[in-house]
């Protein structure tokens, strides 16, 4: 019985369909691993902005209803009842106690429910009976009367936030009609021509954010060979360039705002240098997964938290709080209270900006020093390694004996034995006796002593 064994041709073909089929396996998993990135980002933006976004409601939004009397009390209070949190109603004395509390944003709305009448106690109209005479006019006297009475006036200020003034006259509006006059807005501080929504601020925020992260991008990767004292002289001098773009628009091109902007141009340039920084010295650390992190940080958590749209008080308390201390909220009410506000409140955006700044430059220190531990780490095991190699090198090759490899006696020795290894083999590998009694050979063109 023959125990020859057939070749196996399937298993040959196998393997080879396995070493095409490699490459590409490699390739496909190198390329599943980095669409990892977009599918964060699709989930980051989806929850961040959704839930910034998507069902906005006031919580503790301040308003005021105009006089110091019961009253005016007494609808406060019953707005407050009414509201179960959403508004914080207040009252304040008169009409210009009211208007200074909107250019303070302390409130965002003011009620005066008789516009002739709010200039104290004693020129409150009385609400409460407003609303029990709710019927309108019916006849004869309660026309004539309703054709004398003040129409109710809403103050509020559009500047601090569009979506706010909307939500609170939205509250007034009904009690007005009880009133049997339609409610007469008034908009204390009221937006720039070119801006009349009053969000173009925010959109102002989002072209230098991008601005400003891509340049991060381009800065780790393009310049990942540059030092790290080299590559943030890039992102402070890209962030100068930035701020003039930004300034740019929101003066000459679009006309955003109709004055301010030195100041504009400042806080621009301080949002976007922090950004930058931020990311230069995190691309040491988080090396591909950079756009992430800067993402994350300056469009997910930072636009859908800087007021922009809604202000804090139509938000939940998550984004309501990163508001209070976040970049992107720092420009856009930075800006707000520079170019709308008289600087109420700006010193405080500012060092908002500021703070971030600093984290960067500590984000850069931080990166230089662990670059500078990384060099040092690879210069030692450069140096083992060549240790290593010598060593190796050292063990295989011998070397001559002390004293026998130089001078002339060396040299007649070296003639003696290349004589007697041609003549005993072909002048390879010969080895004789040598003077003193050491032994003497050729190894391929090379004499030895031992």
């Amino acid at each position: 019985m023959s125990t020859d064994r057939r070749p196996d041709h399937r298993s040959d073909h196998s393997h080879a369909h396995r070493s095409r089929r490699s490459p590409h396996s490699a390739g496909l998993r190198h390329v599943l691993t980095h669409l990892i990135t977009p599918l964060l980002m699709c989930v980051g933006m989806g929850l961040a902005y959704l839930g910034a976004f998507a069902n906005p409601a006031p919580h503790h939004l301040p308003v005021a209803v105009v006089g110091s009397g019961r009253s005016a009390q007494l609808l406060a209070q019953s707005i407050n009842d009414k509201a179960d949190g959403a508004l914080e109603v207040r009252t304040v004395a008169d009409r210009a106690a009211a208007i200074d509390g909107l250019k303070h944003q302390e409130i965002f709305g003011a009620y005066v429910s008789n516009a002739h009448g709010a200039k104290g106690a004693s020129g409150a109209s009385d609400v409460s009976g407003a609303l029990s005479a709710s019927g309108g006019a019916r006849a004869g006297a309660g026309g004539a009367a309703a054709s004398v009475r003040p129409a109710p006036e809403l103050l509020v200020a559009t500047a601090g936030s569009d979506t706010s003034a909307t939500v609170v006259q939205k509250v007034f509006t009904p009690i007005a009609a009880h009133q049997g006059a339609p409610l007469k807005v008034t908009d204390v501080v009221p937006t720039a021509g070119g801006d009349p929504t009053g969000q173009g601020i925010f959109f102002l925020l989002v072209a230098i954010s991008i601005g400003s992260y891509a340049s991060v991008a381009v800065i780790g990767g393009a310049g990942a060979v540059l030092p790290i004292r080299l590559r943030a002289g890039l992102a402070v001098g890209m962030s100068f360039v930035v701020g003039l773009i930004g300034t740019a628009f929101a003066g000459p091109v679009f006309h955003l705002v109709d004055h301010g902007l030195e100041g504009l141009w400042g806080m621009a340039w301080l949002y976007s240098a922090g950004i930058l920084l931020i990311g230069t010295g995190l691309h040491t650390f988080l090396k591909r997964w950079t756009t992430l992190g800067v993402m994350a940080l300056f469009v997910m958590l930072n636009f859908t938290s800087s007021g922009g749209i809604f202000r804090p008080e139509m938000q939940n308390g998550f984004f309501a709080a990163l508001h209070s201390f976040w970049n992107g909220a720092g420009f856009v009410e930075g800006t707000r209270s520079h170019v709308y506000f008289d600087g109420c409140g700006l010193s405080g955006h500012v060092w908002t900006l500021v703070g971030w700044l600093v984290a960067g430059v500590v984000a850069v220190g931080a990166a230089a020093l662990a670059e500078r531990r990384r060099r040092g780490a690879e210069a030692e095991a450069v140096a083992n390694a060549a240790a290593v190699a010598a060593a190796a090198v050292r063990a295989v090759v011998p070397e001559p004996v002390s004293g026998a490899a130089s001078g002339p006696a060396a040299a007649a020795a070296r003639a003696r034995a290349d004589e007697e290894g041609r003549g005993d083999g072909g002048g390879c590998g010969g080895l004789r006796e040598g003077p003193g009694g050491g032994r003497a050979g050729c190894f391929c063109g090379v004499a030895v002593w031992r």
